[in-house]
């Protein structure tokens, strides 16, 4: 009778497996080691050396499965593989759809095509060409959102010149913004306070706590603000013919030439050169006192052939301009008990008149080796702050406002969450704008600069706002997070007057070009911008009492 014997089987009370391993089967490997993102594999893959597969190769070194690799032994170097087919490799991102079709419509092309395309087929392309040429300058002209390319130059082409160019005129220099932002000086010069005229008022603390939930209607004022050039302000005549200084000029005429590499509309400025003294003027119907709105904005406003709508450049300047005044006169304290610092009495006033809350401080500076710089600057109003050691001091303040007049961005929703990321917009936007009042700021030598953030109550009515928020900023720090630099403004200034410093006796004129950015100087007759005046007619009786 068969028979057959059963194996020993280790049976092990504690675990589970086998308790221990034959001899035969010692040398044997049964584990290799793996991390968890690996993929599974074979037990024993005899092709893996041959397979190149670097997206499934691991940065752990350890986790590399050689140890179920075959290797053979014997020598192959005697050992030749014969074969004759030929690869079939893909070339990489290619389209082998696109691929497909051009080889099809190059069979299906007939023999005589090239006598078709010779005689009907070439009237054909003729008449598709018109066609084929407006795609091509359709996608050449394409603005993608955020950019401005593509029709970069026909938009500069559509800004205006502030004044038109006599080809009489005879050009001096041009001065490319390049080059002027390479310029440098060792310090900023230090100022001298002068005299302090006008009328300086405290601050309403008040509209500090305004936000979207306590807002505030901005008020209309009807107090007279004025914009004297320097050659008529009687302060500055003064100091002309005490011979005080060599060179004089205005805040709001020194910012434009000091972040001239700033702006891209078109200004001018007028330069008198009477010996060895400059006076920088602003021309008749200037509007270098006009505030811009979006102007360094990726897609700046556009009047779209209507000058007078609402949102042109010209509206929004005019209404920005409004809005400062009214915002500036709204913040000062209606307090009684708030006493008002001591000036002289106001040099520009007329009789009837209420002036504007608005002190002129006439600073001196010294530009270099006999020539020294006397301007009035502007300071808007007065609070009590801190001190370096904490005790009470007034603090001089330039206010400005900034106004939305329904861009796109909601103002209402981000003034209080997002009033960083707003103020980021606008220094983007209105990068020159703000960088002017930062100069300003830095001209009069005031401690603050408040922001008031001002929008529409409707978007398409210029003439009612709403006031959602004021901000105060340090000049340095707000000057560092616009990126601009005062050295670098105070060196524009100096080549300016040292340009004109060279010149002979006449009148001079520095524009700034609509379509490049730069600079030209032009000598121009003294009479150039000289407005003409209708002569009197003695018959006519009616224009006299009118006069």
């Amino acid at each position: 009778m068969a028979s057959f014997s059963i194996a020993v089987l280790d049976d092990s009370p504690d675990s589970w497996g086998p308790v221990s391993i034959p001899d035969q089967f010692k040398d044997v490997p049964y584990y290799s080691s793996f991390n968890k993102s690996d993929r599974l594999g074979k037990a024993a893959d005899w092709q893996s050396q041959f397979q190149n597969k670097p997206r499934y190769q691991q940065r752990d070194g350890a986790s590399q499965n050689t140890i179920f690799n075959f290797y053979y032994q014997d020598d192959e170097s005697s050992f030749q593989l014969v074969d004759n087919t030929r690869a079939q490799t893909r070339r990489p991102y290619t389209n082998r759809r696109f691929q497909n079709q051009r080889g099809n419509m190059q069979q299906r092309q007939p023999w005589n095509a090239t006598i078709q395309s010779a005689r009907g087929g070439f009237q054909q392309q003729q008449q598709q060409q018109p066609r084929r040429d407006q795609k091509l300058q359709n996608a050449r002209n394409y603005q993608r959102p955020g950019q401005r390319y593509g029709n970069r130059d026909q938009q500069a082409r559509k800004r205006d010149p502030s004044v038109a160019i006599n080809a009489e005129w005879r050009e001096l220099d041009t001065i490319e913004f390049s080059k002027l932002n390479k310029l440098d000086t060792d310090a900023e010069p230090a100022a001298v306070d002068l005299k302090l005229a006008g009328s300086l008022e405290f601050y309403d603390k008040n509209f500090d706590r305004i936000n979207s939930k306590s807002e505030k209607s901005l008020q209309r004022t009807d107090r007279v603000f004025y914009a004297v050039s320097a050659s008529d302000d009687p302060i500055i005549s003064e100091y002309a013919k005490e011979d005080a200084a060599t060179v004089f000029a205005t805040d709001s005429v020194l910012s434009h030439l000091m972040a001239a590499t700033r702006s891209v509309y078109s200004w001018d400025i007028v330069v008198e050169k009477r010996g060895s003294k400059l006076f920088f003027d602003k021309r008749v119907g200037s509007a270098i006192d006009q505030l811009t709105v979006n102007e360094t904005a990726t897609e700046p406003p556009s009047d779209e052939g209507r000058p007078d709508a609402v949102n042109s450049p010209s509206s929004l300047a005019d209404e920005a301009l409004l809005v400062n005044q009214a915002f500036s006169q709204q913040v000062i304290s209606k307090d009684k008990s708030e006493k008002k610092a001591e000036t002289v009495p106001h040099p520009f006033v007329a009789e009837g008149e209420t002036p504007a809350a608005v002190a002129y401080k006439y600073r001196k500076w010294t530009l270099a080796d006999g020539v020294s710089l006397v301007a009035r600057t502007e300071v808007d109003g007065l609070t009590v702050g801190k001190g370096k050691t904490g005790e009470p001091k007034e603090l001089q303040l330039t206010i400005r406002a900034l106004n939305e007049y329904g861009g796109g961005t909601d103002w209402k929703k981000k003034i209080d969450l997002q009033r960083g990321a707003l103020l980021a917009t606008e220094m983007k936007n209105n990068g020159g704008k703000l960088a002017k009042w930062t100069l300003q700021s830095f001209l009069a030598g005031t401690d603050l600069l408040k922001i008031g953030f001002v929008t529409r109550q409707n978007a398409k009515d210029n003439a009612y706002h709403t006031l959602l928020a004021v901000q105060d900023y340090n000049p340095k720090e707000f000057a560092t997070n616009l990126g601009l630099s005062v050295k670098n403004s105070w060196a524009v200034l100096k080549y300016y007057v040292e340009l004109l410093n060279k010149q002979e006796d006449g009148t001079y004129l520095i524009f700034r070009e609509p379509d490049r950015n730069a600079i030209k100087v032009y000598a121009i007759p003294s009479d150039a911008f000289d407005v003409p005046v209708a002569p009197k007619d003695e018959d006519d009786s009616s224009f006299a009492t009118n006069a």
